[in-house]
């Protein structure tokens, strides 16, 4: 089943292109990678997709919805953790999670989320005081406390050393096993390559490539997908 649908989609800034007919979809079930270099669109694309930002042309459905006309609808069948994302230094874990709870019609039991993402221990720590690996695992929990049927996840290991990317990889792998749909912005191929089952890959606002990171990787011959990804925006430049 097709939950996410993305036809024509263009989106500007002033004269810069943000989007450029961008089509894609995300089926049910899937970690569904948006690969691409810094200023490609990717982020643009999640934006439109939850709702924060309206296209400048293009259709888009989101579980059926409009994200616009039908944005609160949306917001609490969907989970988002945008790469900007940061909370008060003063507030501690339980209390984000209560919170962020409270913004939904039904929400998930936070206690029993916080206790399931390993965040019991860290229950009083107060956001200033966590690690980027810590971090990250209480938005993940932030964004499944709506118990959503699609989360949005934007470079979310970026920053985080080799054991907290690790940990992290782990988690989103979780999270589909939990029946979440899972859209995943990076600019890694080798986080791609391990977590996700199709990606697109968007450069200067288009989609160059869809499909699964090996087919990626066959239709460039190249020796690895790292070569094959590089190989690929290096000829949309």
């Amino acid at each position: 089943m097709t939950v996410i649908e993305i036809n024509g989609l263009q989106k500007s800034y002033g004269t810069h292109k943000a989007l450029d007919d961008v089509t894609l979809t995300v089926e049910r079930g899937e970690i569904f990678g948006i690969l691409g270099p810094n200023g490609a669109g990717k982020t643009t694309v999640v934006e439109c997709a939850s709702g924060l930002r309206k296209p400048d042309g293009g259709t888009l459905r989101v579980l059926g919805m409009d994200p616009q006309t039908q944005r609160r609808e949306l917001l609490q069948r969907i989970g988002t953790q945008l790469q900007e994302a940061a909370l008060p230094d003063a507030i501690r874990v339980n209390e984000a999670l209560k919170m962020y709870a409270s913004f939904y019609d039904k929400p998930a039991d936070w206690n029993a989320l916080m206790e399931e993402w390993g965040l019991t221990e860290k229950r009083r720590a107060r956001f200033s005081g966590l690690s980027g690996g810590w971090k990250q695992r209480l938005f993940i929990a932030l964004a499944l406390v709506g118990n959503p049927e699609v989360v949005f996840l934007d470079e979310l290991t970026t920053g985080l050393d080799p054991s907290a990317r690790r940990m992290t990889w782990n988690l989103i792998r979780a999270m589909r096993d939990r029946g979440v749909t899972v859209v995943l912005v990076t600019h890694f191929m080798d986080e791609a390559d391990a977590l996700c089952d199709r990606i697109a890959v968007i450069d200067q606002g288009r989609v160059v490539h869809q499909g699964s990171p090996g087919e990626l990787l066959t239709r460039d011959s190249s020796g690895s997908l790292d070569d094959a990804y590089f190989a690929l925006i290096e000829r949309t430049v």
